[in-house]
């Protein structure tokens, strides 16, 4: 069975939260998201592990209520990954 991956998503950015906390991953989170804002990128990646979904689910519940997030999945491929596309 042949996959398609999106090839686009390889040159994407990536912020990689191993390691903190929940209040400190959301706000490496807003800082990435104005960064990508500036710099005009409308898709990356968030890097949040699979772990107990500590991360995962603060990730998904910040990029719920931000104006900015388009709209946001998880990788069909790999479960701690969240793909974010911006406006």
């Amino acid at each position: 069975m042949r996959t398609n991956i999106d090839p686009f998503l390889y040159n994407s950015p990536h912020l990689d939260l191993h390691g903190y906390d929940r209040s400190g991953a959301v706000a490496e989170l807003k800082l990435f998201i104005d960064d990508c804002i500036k710099m005009e990128d409308k898709k990356f990646i968030v890097v949040h592990g699979k772990g107990m979904g500590i991360l995962k689910k603060a990730t998904h519940e910040y990029l719920k209520t931000n104006k900015n997030v388009l709209e946001y999945k998880t990788n069909n491929y790999n479960d701690g990954e969240t793909i974010v596309i911006l406006k």
